[in-house]
């Protein structure tokens, strides 16, 4: 079973008068360990594509099944439960918490899942210290670097050992040498088994991926296995 099928998925928006349709009819599936990069400019779809499958939005029709769930008829509760088990996010320009601690960042997505306070904090310095940032635990983002609060936001994508970690435009925001130790971290946590899905406009972030899925006015047209992927050194 793919840990993430489409089948047939249409999204439209009604603007004004006329009817857009962002994603036209995109059947895929992704399997579990993948490593994939979605591409397009904008307006192409892959955003929208992103959120549906991110469990942020739904389909106007067709199916979206994440870990063999189907996620189109679940109310928003059921959405976010479903997100907080099974997927971690990260985003171009971090979305930490500005007057929280990097660990109490770290935990927020724990309160959801229900634990206690000391289980909390423990979780997310364990993920902290494996992003390197051990000893930043205490700082707000105001005192981290843009390199390090994106590892914070990764820290807290991966503190709930989600199936499957998107990222929509994670380097966006960074310096070309802070985005490459970004895509390092990517690759160790793929040959870990996680699942990456990388949303990009950028050819050089692709490149990190093993498969490559490019979209144009709401459709796939490509998707292909990348032979000679880029690596760098974590």
């Amino acid at each position: 079973m793919a840990l993430v099928e489409t089948r047939d998925l249409v999204k439209n928006y009604i603007m004004g008068e006329e009817t857009v349709r962002a994603v036209d009819g995109v059947s895929l599936s992704i399997e579990r360990g993948e490593y994939v990069a979605i591409m397009g400019a904008s307006g192409s779809g892959k955003s929208t594509f992103m959120n549906m499958i991110g469990c942020l939005d739904v389909p106007t029709s067709g199916e979206v099944r994440i870990d063999g769930i189907a996620t189109q008829d679940r109310d928003g509760d059921a959405l976010a439960e479903l997100r907080n088990q099974k997927i971690g996010f990260i985003f171009q320009q971090f979305n930490l918490l500005a007057r929280t601690t990097a660990l109490d960042n770290v935990a927020v997505p724990l309160i959801y899942a229900g634990l206690g306070s000391e289980e909390r904090r423990e979780r997310a310095r364990a993920k902290l210290e494996e992003m390197g940032l051990g000893d930043r635990t205490d700082h707000s983002p105001a005192k981290l670097s843009g390199g390090q609060q994106q590892r914070v936001a990764i820290a807290r994508a991966l503190v709930t050992d989600p199936v499957i970690l998107l990222a929509d435009e994670p380097t966006g925001a960074l310096d070309s040498k802070t985005s490459e130790d970004i895509m390092a971290i990517f690759e160790r946590l793929n040959d870990q088994g996680i699942t990456i899905i990388v949303v990009t406009h950028e050819a050089e972030i692709a490149d990190h991926a093993k498969r490559r899925i490019e979209f144009r006015d709401g459709k796939v047209v490509e998707d292909v296995l990348v032979a000679h992927r880029r690596m760098v050194s974590a």
